[in-house]
């Protein structure tokens, strides 16, 4: 791929995510609970961007604002982070930290 096609690849998804965020900012402004579809994708994302997890080995799942973390973790320390990330959004009742390290 050339440059000039990355630039452009990197620019629309920047504005994508812009767009998507200002929106996203929008919904929360209300007196509307957060819904369950926000919290996952708001944890998913946070959890992708900490590099003291691996978000791909995480699963997230939220049933009336509290979040179920699975899978396999390295460490208790990246367990604990995952959980601190999670109850770090807005709108997230509790945490079921069912994550397991593996030994």
């Amino acid at each position: 791929m050339d440059v000039k096609r990355v630039s452009i690849v990197v620019v629309a998804t920047t504005w994508a995510m812009a767009v998507g965020g200002a929106f996203a900012a929008d919904a929360v402004k209300s007196d509307q609970p957060v819904k369950d579809s926000y919290i996952t994708t708001k944890v998913k994302g946070e959890l992708a961007k900490d590099t003291a997890t691996k978000a791909r080995d995480i699963k997230v799942i939220t049933k009336d604002g509290v979040v179920a973390l699975s899978g396999m973790v390295s460490s208790s320390a990246e367990k604990q982070k995952a959980e601190a990330d999670a109850r770090s959004i807005k709108g997230v009742v509790d945490v079921a930290n069912g994550l397991k390290v593996k030994e």
